[in-house]
């Protein structure tokens, strides 16, 4: 069967697990033998569970510390991502890209469950990539827990057994929701270079910064915050083996500043158009600046820069 996302990402659970009460996460089995695990509905969560819920997501695949970032005199805490799978650990793994709705129950799931279900078709066809695991893990981002009927329904579309199924569970406004958002800063590139027509199998490895967003007051003031530290103060950095000419077509066309919907905080954006994810303008999604290194040149491509003004505005107000 090859590399397993999903049995890589089992692994790490298993530790998560294991120190439950430490990292502030509870772990509860529904009757239908599914394991939840709530990192900031009830359960209080933190910064350590937050980094290890985004290493879930990539399936053990990237790695994600703490660190900080210091932008035009304003000291951030921020998270540091990399990965040398680009393609399977963000796309095949931690992209947020199925909408779990089922009944009256509604959250983004994330994580290499996807990589089985294969919910976005086409993306998996581009990587040429399906796990055959009989276990699944998949990462949810919603306020409600998931009942056993949303569990089933989960498991079955992923044909495994329900008791083989694991569920973590944040809401965005939560100390986790901000840390593993601000962890998808090398994901949201990876997916606008593959949105543009770029083949994400000449990516390398990738490598990114993106500063901590402050928890905001509910769900919908925390979407704003999380998305606008990526897209106002995400840099990250591949390292590609392509042509010199592509890239110098394809990296300036990558940035958020490239999009109609750039310039505002993103929550402003977002009211605009009812809160509807799908009337903003998907090009926005990406980091607000980039760098690539092609090694075939050695020569090194950048566009971008980040944006304080919107991020303080953000993050402060």
């Amino acid at each position: 069967m090859g590399l397993s996302l999903n049995e890589g990402a089992l692994a790490l659970v298993e530790e998560l697990v294991a120190d439950a009460e430490a990292l502030g996460v509870s772990v509860q089995t529904l009757e239908n033998g599914t394991r939840v695990v709530d990192c900031g509905i009830e359960a209080p969560g933190g910064l350590e569970a937050g980094r290890r819920f985004a290493e879930v997501c990539m399936a053990g695949l990237g790695t994600v510390t703490f660190t900080h970032v210091t932008l035009d005199g304003w000291w951030l805490p921020a998270v540091a991502v990399w990965t040398d799978k680009p393609a399977i650990a963000c796309l095949g793994a931690q992209y947020a890209g199925w909408a779990v709705s089922k009944g009256d129950y509604f959250a983004m799931g994330s994580g290499p469950a996807r990589a089985i279900i294969l919910a976005e078709k086409e993306l998996y066809e581009d990587l040429g990539y399906q796990d055959e695991a009989n276990v699944a893990v998949l990462c949810l981002e919603g306020r409600t827990p998931p009942t056993p009927e949303v569990a089933n329904y989960i498991a079955e579309r992923a044909g495994v057994a329900p008791d083989a199924l694991t569920l973590l569970i944040a809401p965005t406004a939560s100390v986790v929701g901000s840390v593993q958002v601000a962890a998808r800063v090398v994901e949201t590139g990876l997916h606008k270079l593959h949105e543009i027509g770029f083949d994400v199998h000449k990516v390398l490895s990738g490598f990114g910064t993106c500063p901590l967003p402050p928890v905001a007051k509910d769900d919908l003031r925390a979407i704003g915050r999380t998305n606008d530290a990526i897209l106002y103060g995400g840099q990250v950095h591949y390292t590609v083996r392509a042509d010199d000419d592509e890239l110098a077509d394809v990296v300036s066309r990558v940035p958020s500043s490239t999009s109609r919907d750039y310039g505002a905080p993103f929550y402003e954006t977002f009211k605009g158009y009812n809160f509807d994810f799908y009337q903003v303008d998907p090009l926005l999604f990406s980091p607000a600046e980039i760098f690539v290194t092609n090694v075939v040149s050695g020569r090194t491509f950048h566009a971008g820069q980040v944006n304080v003004e919107v991020l303080r505005k953000s993050f402060l107000e």
